[in-house]
C-alpha cells in the first residue's frame, strides 16, 4: 500500500487512479479516503484522482498530536510535492474544504481550480454547539454512540430511513473505525477553531462551492458566505442530500464538478 513519509516521520496513506489533470478528492472529519466511494473510479475517467487518509485516520499514522486545519493542509501539501505535481485541482468536502481554503490562501500557486463541498469559513454558535454535542457523545458514551448520533446530522432523513441496516453495521464496528477517540476529539477541536473568513478575498483559484439545501452540519448560509467573499466564486445548490450529498446524488455531483473543472 502506498505511503509517503512526512517531515516528522508520520506516514500518509494515499491512492492514485486514472489519467488526466490531477484532482485531489479530500474527505471531511472522518478523514478516510474510502469515504468517496464510487466517485473515485468514475472521476478517474477524466482525471488523475488522488485520495488520501488524513493523518490520525484510516491507514495513515495515528499521531497523537494537537491537530489543526493548517497542519492537515500542510500534510496534504507534502503529498502534492512528493507526487511531483506543480498544481492540482482540489475538491475538499467539509474539513477537506477548510484545508482547501488554507492552501488556496497560503499556497495559491499549488491550487488550480477549487471545489468547496459542504464547508464553512468560520465557526458560528450553531457549528460550535453541534460539535460540542458530538464530542461529548464520544467522550461519555463511546464510538458507537458517536457514530449513531452523527449519522442523524450527516444524512438526510430519507437516507437514514433506507439504510438502517448499513448504519447498524457501521456502529457495530465503531471501535475499529475510531481506535483512538482522543485523536477524533483533537480533530474536532481543530475544525471548530478554523477561521479563514477574513482571508478569503485572497483566493485566486476559480472556485465552485456545492451544498445541499438540507445540510444540517454546514448549512446553506455557510456556502452563501463563501461565494460572497471569494472573488468570482459560484455556487451550486442541490435540493436535498444532507451533508453527505455525494453519496446520495453522486451523478449530479460528478457532472457539475467535472463541467466546472474542464470548462475553458
Amino acid at each position: 500500500m502506498p505511503h509517503i513519509k512526512l517531515r516528522d516521520g508520520a506516514e500518509l496513506y494515499y491512492e492514485k487512479h486514472g489519467n488526466g489533470p490531477p484532482l485531489f478528492l479530500v474527505p471531511g472529519l472522518g478523514g478516510d479516503g474510502r469515504w468517496w466511494g464510487e466517485n473515485v473510479a468514475k472521476l478517474a475517467n477524466d482525471f488523475t484522482i488522488v485520495v488520501h487518509d488524513h493523518r490520525g485516520t484510516g491507514r495513515s499514522t495515528l499521531s497523537r498530536i494537537a491537530y489543526s486545519v493548517a497542519q492537515m493542509a500542510d500534510d496534504a501539501l507534502q503529498l502534492i510535492e512528493s507526487l511531483g505535481f506543480e498544481k492540482v485541482h482540489w475538491c475538499g468536502h467539509s474539513t477537506g474544504g477548510a484545508m482547501g481554503q488554507v492552501l488556496a490562501i497560503e499556497h495559491p500557486a499549488r491550487i488550480d481550480r477549487l471545489v468547496l463541498s459542504a464547508t464553512w469559513a468560520k465557526t458560528d454558535a450553531f457549528f460550535r454547539r453541534l460539535f460540542e454535542v458530538r464530542a461529548q457523545a464520544l467522550k461519555e458514551l463511546g464510538p458507537a454512540a458517536y457514530q449513531k448520533g452523527s449519522a442523524l446530522a450527516l444524512n438526510s432523513p430519507f437516507w437514514v430511513r433506507d439504510h438502517d441496516a448499513e448504519l447498524a453495521a457501521m456502529e457495530a464496528k465503531a471501535h475499529e473505525a475510531i481506535p483512538v477517540p482522543e485523536i477524533v476529539l483533537s480533530r474536532i477541536a481543530a475544525i471548530v477553531a478554523h477561521d479563514r473568513r477574513d482571508d478569503l478575498q485572497k483566493v485566486r483559484s476559480r472556485t465552485l462551492a456545492i451544498v445541499a439545501r438540507d445540510d444540517m452540519v454546514t448549512p446553506l448560509y455557510f456556502t452563501e458566505e463563501l461565494v460572497r467573499l471569494i472573488p468570482d466564486a459560484r455556487a451550486y445548490v442541490l435540493p436535498d442530500g444532507g451533508h453527505f450529498y455525494p453519496h446520495v446524488h453522486g451523478d449530479e455531483f460528478r457532472r457539475v464538478m467535472t463541467s466546472f473543472l474542464l470548462e475553458t
